[in-house]
């Protein structure tokens, strides 16, 4: 797991490799608001920036990024 927002590691977050497909692995964060995540990109910081273009060497397709949102019922809940 990687480090994120100032060094603490993520709490709420995980890596999973697709057994359909090897190689193919998901990331997935979970914050606590839209807000929050927009903020995250605004913290990346230089070391943020060289991983992932080191990562990104390796990439035989470019990253998928999707962003998924809680949903409730109409009732409101779970």
């Amino acid at each position: 797991m990687r480090e994120c927002d100032g060094g603490t590691e993520h709490q709420d977050g995980a890596l999973y490799r697709d057994t359909e497909h090897p190689g193919h692995y998901i990331e997935t964060f979970i914050v606590e608001s839209w807000v929050e995540h927009l903020r995250q990109h605004e913290r990346v910081t230089s070391a943020d920036r060289e991983l992932e273009e080191n990562v990104r060497r390796f990439e035989s397709k470019p990253i998928k990024v999707r962003h998924f949102i809680y949903a409730r019922s109409k009732r409101g809940r779970q």
